[in-house]
């Protein structure tokens, strides 16, 4: 059975949840500024760990701040937080904030803020059938960093559900980009597996499908435009918390027969055997 997490690290120290908290002069409240990164953790092992602090440190670099404490300490904080928290499936989010602001404005000394949730992952239904997306005409500000900013797909949770859908894709022009929180893939006619390759955060799970598909596919990432998508034979998203998910239908329009694809199902399959031997060697 899942429990719950106890224990965070807040500005240099692990605290119980109920005295981790941050003053209100902090960045992230003040003006909302601030970047996070957001791993999973199964039975004890940070997954591809390194991977996510290499992207961590670049959202980092590209909003002006630097994490207060070396990579070596942050692990070990980290594997402090697995061990006292004691959750066999869960993620892990790390934030660095503006930090404790004189004016409300000005960059302080960055907040580290770092602790676990409870994950649950896609279940065979949702694999089996399928989700509806809808599509909306945005483009994140400072995509390559993956800034606490999530006001866009907040505001659009209503309008997902109005419309039965599952989540939103932004585009504009009719150039596609990415989910508020999963990069998007299609397999074109041909049997060619894309991602769009601007105006999107790099994500961990996008780079280790694209390198699974590059094995046994024509694998790029490139241009996908709204009619790509269209006339696409199969459409997936990926994410950390999400792995692989079909997409079946796009606003009104259906994607190929209506059924997750075979070649979206496969590449599931290599990305879990990926993550149990990386697991197996941490």
């Amino acid at each position: 059975m899942q429990s719950n997490p106890n224990y965070a690290y807040v500005r240099g120290q692990v605290l119980p949840l109920e005295k981790a908290t941050l003053h209100i002069s902090d960045l992230s409240i003040q003006r909302g500024y601030g970047v996070f990164d957001y791993f999973r953790v199964h039975n004890g092992k940070a997954v591809f760990l390194d991977k996510y602090l290499e992207r961590f440190h670049a959202s980092a670099k590209a909003m002006r701040m630097a994490l207060p404490i070396s990579d070596g300490e942050l692990k070990a904080v980290i594997q402090e937080l697995i061990q006292k928290n004691s959750m066999p499936l869960a993620g892990m989010k790390m934030i660095l904030t503006g930090g404790y602001s004189s004016n409300g404005y000005d960059l302080a000394e960055p907040s580290l803020v770092i602790f676990q949730q409870p994950l649950i992952l896609p279940g065979a239904e949702m694999l089996e059938n399928g989700i509806k997306i809808i599509t909306h005409e945005f483009v994140r500000e400072v995509p390559q960093a993956k800034t606490i900013n999530y006001t866009m797909g907040i505001r659009l949770i209503d309008e997902i559900r109005q419309r039965g859908a599952s989540d939103v894709l932004y585009q504009r022009n009719g150039v596609v980009s990415e989910f508020p929180r999963c990069n998007l893939f299609i397999v074109k006619q041909d049997g060619a597996v894309v991602t769009p390759a601007e105006n999107v955060l790099l994500g961990v799970t996008r780079k280790n499908v694209l390198d699974l598909a590059g094995k046994k596919y024509k694998a790029a990432e490139g241009t996908v435009t709204l009619e790509d998508i269209f006339q696409a034979k199969e459409v997936f998203l990926t994410s950390t918390t999400k792995r692989i998910v079909p997409i079946v239908q796009v606003d009104e329009q259906v994607i190929g027969n209506g059924k997750p694809g075979e070649v979206t199902l496969s590449l599931l399959q290599d990305l879990i055997r990926l993550e149990e031997q990386v697991g197996m060697q941490s």
